[in-house]
């Protein structure tokens, strides 16, 4: 009886308050149904997942066509020549250290003692010869072998690039009209052209940008009358010295052969053109910054005050036969372009006309995938004042607007990265490395009378400090090793000047100015 009544107590407890058993058997069919249909879902999605994009970087294409057996070469030394697309060669070297933790031998300041010849020296960090393992050497030099080969391991594949002398010239005229002082006083190139010696001394500094600018490179007097027995002399020298010679005006073929030479994946060699001058001419306004002064040192360019004055563009106009007067008086460059631009070609018939145009093919398709991921604009080059980001704009020297790129938003950072590499200027890709091989010292304790200058010296004796006067304003105190004799009066890189204290260099940059 006692039973009865809680049985029916408990059905009136559940049809009445809690609801029918029907609706409690739904609700628990329900949820069988739902909780299946979940772990279904994780099931699927687990066999569904994609595995996360590559970097471009990364993909098969970035090797290239297989090279064999051979081992990429890691003692490189790049006679950087001017006005040559030299610039986008020593990018692809930094790039290709650079990912390696390879070892570089970078000047002290932004050339390695150039127009001098080159002197082991000037090597930031050098110690004496095989003292330590320099992996690449490419900034500015004037050639001196027997110098390098104190830096540079025996092994080391030694090559340069040259180009048309009349190109050189046209380029040469609008980047250094205001250094050179044969160019200075010539209205146009034609008029140059026209008579050089009315405009040519050879006892003024930086003519040398004037006259055999390629054979001044290669560390030979630029200044001799031609002969074809001198010129030939030249040439044995220069191939007794370089494995290879590229040709500015076949970079591309130029490349293939380089990466076939140094056995280097084919990413390696693509690049963006770096430094290039935009072919319309037109007045620049300045830049303001800290790197102007360094923009100053790499072209030798005199600034003075935090803003460069508007420019006249440079006539670079010529008649055919201003071009060939221009050969006449670049006589040896001319005879050197020509051999070698005539090995060049022997090469590339020995290499196979054919897979050349493939694989030319194939670096132009690669450079154009990079450029659509890396690039703004399709990667398009654009003036210095319209790159956002200030630390990747090309330094504006010359007459004429040096352009850069910009990167495209949104990329991942493996990506951006390896892009940002590719377009990063000479001299701010120079100070990246210099950091990392360098890491800045603690400073150490000032001499008497230099207790306000906070001098600190990094390993390699470059130059480091940094002062801020009470105005506000900064001035830099640099100390270069080597303990050269130092003129009265003597400058270095960057116009400061230079003095002597305790077998050191110390020069010593005006606050306000560049001079």
């Amino acid at each position: 009886m006692l039973f009865r009544r809680r049985a029916r107590m408990l059905r009136w407890l559940v049809c009445g308050r809690l609801g029918p058993v029907w609706m409690w058997k739904a609700l628990l069919l329900f949820v069988a149904i739902v909780f299946a249909g979940q772990l279904l879902g994780v099931i699927f999605n687990k066999s569904s997942v994609q595995p996360a994009a590559r970097s471009i970087f990364s993909s098969p294409d970035a090797q290239g066509p297989s090279l064999g057996s051979c081992q990429p070469h890691t003692h490189i030394m790049f006679l950087k020549t001017h006005k040559t697309a030299s610039s986008t060669v020593l990018n692809m070297l930094y790039r290709f250290g650079e990912e390696r933790n390879l070892y570089f031998a970078l000047p002290l300041g932004y050339q390695l003692g150039y127009p001098l010849p080159f002197n082991a020296h000037r090597v930031k960090g050098y110690r004496g010869p095989r003292a330590m393992e320099f992996h690449i050497m490419g900034n500015h030099m004037r050639f001196n072998k027997p110098e390098v080969e104190k830096v540079m391991p025996a092994d080391t594949f030694y090559f340069s690039i040259i180009r048309d002398p009349v190109a050189l010239a046209e380029s040469s005229f609008a980047y250094y009209k205001e250094v050179a002082p044969a160019f200075r006083k010539a209205k146009g190139l034609g008029d140059f052209a026209d008579d050089p010696r009315k405009y040519y001394d050879p006892r003024l500094r930086n003519n040398h940008y004037a006259r055999n600018l390629l054979w001044f490179d290669f560390g030979m007097d630029h200044n001799a009358n031609f002969s074809v027995a001198l010129a030939q002399r030249g040439e044995a020298m220069i191939h007794q010295a370089f494995k290879l010679i590229l040709i500015s005006e076949y970079f591309d073929q130029s490349m293939i052969l380089l990466r076939h030479a140094l056995c280097w994946p084919l990413d390696a060699v693509v690049s963006f053109s770096l430094n290039a001058r935009q072919q319309k001419p037109s007045s620049i306004g300045g830049m303001s910054g800290s790197w102007m002064g360094k923009a100053a040192a790499v072209a030798g360019v005199n600034v003075r005050g935090g803003r460069s004055q508007a420019k006249t563009p440079p006539n670079l106009s010529l008649t055919e036969e201003q071009r060939e007067k221009l050969r006449q008086w670049n006589a040896l460059d001319w005879y050197l372009y020509k051999a070698f631009n005539r090995t060049f070609w022997e090469e590339i018939d020995r290499f196979g006309h054919t897979q050349m145009e493939q694989e030319v093919a194939l670096l132009r398709m690669r450079r154009d995938d990079l450029a659509r991921v890396c690039l703004r604009d399709g990667g398009k080059p654009v003036e210095a004042h319209r790159i956002r980001d200030k630390t990747i704009r090309p330094f504006q020297s010359g007459l004429v607007k040096i352009l850069g790129y910009e990167l495209q938003p949104g990329l991942d950072n493996t990506t951006r990265m390896a892009c940002l590499r590719m377009i990063r200027p000479e001299i701010q890709y120079k100070d990246v490395l210099d950091v990392k091989q360098f890491p800045r010292a603690q400073p150490i304790q000032a001499q008497p009378g230099q207790q306000s200058q906070g001098l600190m010296i990094a390993a390699g004796g470059s130059f480091l400090r940094q002062d801020s006067s009470r105005t506000g304003g900064e001035r830099q105190v640099g100390v270069e090793g080597g303990g050269r004799t130092v003129e009265k009066g003597e400058r270095d890189w960057d116009g400061s000047h230079l003095m002597r204290n305790n077998q050191t260099l110390i020069r010593v940059q005006e606050k306000g100015r560049l001079r």
